[in-house]
C-alpha cells in the first residue's frame, strides 16, 4: 500500500481512539450524575463543569474526523454504515445534539426556573443513550450481522443491531465512559471528602464495567461470535489483556493517593488495550458481513488520488488543529491552578 494509505488508516484508529477517551469521559460526566444522590448532586455537576465544561465541544472534533475518514477514504464501508445502521446512528446523534443544548441552557441560562430541571433529565439521559448507541454501532460492525443483500425492512435495518451482543456492548461502553469519567475527576475535586466520594465511584463502576465486559463475551458466546478468540487467540491480544489487568491493580492501589495525571494515564491506557485486544485478531477487516467478503480497511480504500490528498489533508491540518487543542486544555488547566473559574 502506498504511505499515505498507512497514515489515512492510523489517523481513523486515532480519532476513534480520542473520541472513546475525551468524548467518552464528557458523557461519563452526565452518568456520574444520573447515578449522584441528589444531596450530592450539585457538587458532583460543579465538579465536572470544571473538568469538561470548557473544552467539551472540542471532543466531538474526533467523531468528526473519523466520518471524514470514512467518507473520504473508504466510501463503501461508510455507505454499508450509514445505510444498515441508520437507526442507531441517528438515535446517537440526536443524543448528541440533546445533551450539548441541555449542557448550554442549563448553565448558562439567564432564567433559572423550573425548565432547569428539565435540562437536567435531558442532561443526564442522553448522556447515556449517547454512548449507549455508539456502543451498539461498534458492536454491529463486528458481529457479522449485517446483510447487505437482506429481502426485508428488519432483516436490513433492525437485525443487524438489534441482537444481544450489540446491547451488550452499548451496555459496556456506558459503564466504561462513567469509569473514565469518576478517574478524571478525581483530580477535580476540591476537598478531601468530595475526592473519597468519587474514589468511591470510580471503584462502584470499575465493578460495573467488568460486570459489562462479561456480559459481552456472555453475549459473543451466546451468538457464535468468536470474540474470546480474538482476544486470546494471538500474543498480541494476551499482551494486552495482561497490560489492561496490570493497569488496573496499579490504578486500584494508587487511587486516592496517586497524582490525577497517573491516574487519568492509566484509565486512557486500559481503554486503548481492550480497543486493541479486540480489534488486532481481524485487522485490516473494519465491517464484518454475513456471508462475507468482509469489508476490509485495505481492500476498500478510495482510489489513489483521493488517498494522497486526504492524508496530505490529514497531516497538514495536524500542524495546526493540535498544537491549538493542546494549548486550549493547557490554557484551562492553568486557569484553574491558578484558582481562575472556569465554568461559567
Amino acid at each position: 500500500m502506498p504511505f499515505m494509505s498507512y497514515v489515512v488508516i492510523a489517523y481513523l484508529f486515532l480519532a476513534i481512539l480520542l473520541y472513546l477517551l475525551l468524548g467518552g469521559a464528557d458523557f461519563g460526566g452526565g452518568i456520574i450524575e444520573l447515578f449522584t444522590s441528589e444531596k450530592n448532586r450539585h457538587l458532583t455537576r460543579q465538579t465536572v463543569y470544571r473538568a469538561i465544561g470548557p473544552v467539551w465541544e472540542a471532543n466531538h472534533m474526533w467523531l468528526i474526523i473519523a466520518v471524514v475518514i470514512l467518507f473520504v477514504g473508504f466510501p463503501r464501508i461508510y455507505t454499508t454504515m450509514s445505510v444498515h445502521l441508520h437507526i442507531p446512528l441517528l438515535l446517537m446523534l440526536l443524543g448528541i445534539i440533546a445533551r450539548g443544548t441541555a449542557f448550554g441552557f442549563r448553565h448558562y441560562d439567564a432564567v433559572h426556573d423550573r425548565m432547569q430541571a428539565v435540562y437536567n433529565r435531558i442532561f443526564v439521559y442522553s448522556s447515556a443513550v449517547t454512548p449507549f448507541f455508539l456502543g451498539v454501532v461498534a458492536g454491529s460492525v463486528l458481529a457479522g450481522r449485517i446483510d447487505p443483500g437482506a429481502p426485508d425492512f428488519w432483516s436490513a435495518y433492525v437485525a443487524s443491531w438489534l441482537h444481544p451482543f450489540s446491547v451488550a456492548v452499548g451496555l459496556f461502553t456506558v459503564a466504561l465512559c462513567g469509569y473514565l469519567a469518576a478517574v478524571y475527576t478525581v483530580g477535580e475535586a476540591k476537598t478531601a471528602a468530595d475526592r473519597q466520594r468519587f474514589v468511591r465511584k470510580t471503584r462502584l463502576l470499575t465493578a460495573v464495567t467488568v460486570g459489562a465486559g462479561g456480559a459481552v463475551f456472555a453475549a459473543a458466546y451466546r451468538e457464535g461470535i468468536p470474540l474470546l478468540h480474538w482476544v486470546l487467540g494471538n500474543a498480541v491480544g494476551r499482551t494486552a489483556l495482561g497490560l489492561a489487568t496490570a493497569s488496573l491493580g496499579l490504578l486500584w492501589y494508587r487511587l486516592g493517593r496517586g497524582p490525577a495525571a497517573l491516574l487519568r494515564v492509566l484509565a486512557g491506557f486500559q481503554a486503548t488495550m481492550i480497543l486493541l485486544a479486540i480489534g488486532y485478531a481481524h485487522f485490516p477487516d473494519f465491517l464484518l458481513v454475513r456471508g462475507g467478503p468482509n469489508l476490509s480497511l485495505v481492500r476498500e480504500l478510495a482510489p489513489a488520488r483521493t488517498v494522497q490528498a486526504l492524508g496530505e489533508a490529514l497531516l497538514l491540518g495536524s500542524l495546526f488543529i493540535l498544537p491549538a487543542l493542546f494549548y486550549l486544555y493547557y490554557s484551562f488547566e492553568r486557569d484553574k491552578s491558578r484558582g481562575v473559574s472556569v465554568d461559567g
